[in-house]
């Protein structure tokens, strides 16, 4: 069953390869895209069950496939200073579903990069289609990518 993959934030589409952390830019994960931020409001990207959870990443488990959303690179390392989480882990949500809001500004000023990946968990990368081409401006909300 293909998974369409909504943008879970609203900004500039970034190649994942350009992605500041290897695990990302090697698709060591799985395939996906990122985005830029344009705002600090973060949205389910697809239907399903919040399955794991952390202030600056989730995992949504939807039919065909789960999604990992990243809110950008080593914010792990902030310990969930300027994050507000808006669910649960076990929360069953809908697409468009505000899921995290954050502070982009203050993380990029304390020299992080704000970039979000976006990855399919444990599909190839074969399997995946860009919806967005890198250097276009999403909504949150918007197609980004398909699996299968």
């Amino acid at each position: 069953m293909p998974l369409t993959v909504l943008s879970p934030v609203a900004g500039t589409v970034v190649d994942v390869a350009d992605v500041p952390d290897p695990v990302f830019a090697e698709q060591m994960v799985g395939p996906g895209v990122a985005v830029e931020p344009a705002d600090g409001v973060a949205v389910a990207p697809v239907d399903g069950r919040v399955v794991s959870l952390h202030p600056h990443a989730f995992v949504v488990q939807g039919d065909g496939g789960a999604v990992l959303v990243h809110l950008g690179i080593d914010t792990v390392q902030l310990r969930g200073d300027g994050f507000d989480v808006r669910t649960a882990q076990d929360d069953h949500v809908t697409a468009g579903q505000v899921l995290v809001t954050w502070d982009p500004g203050a993380v990029r000023a304390g020299g992080r990069a704000t970039v979000c990946p976006v990855v399919v968990l444990e599909v190839d990368a074969g399997a995946m289609t860009p919806l967005a081409a890198p250097g276009s401006v999403v909504a949150a909300g918007d197609p980004l990518l398909r699996v299968g």
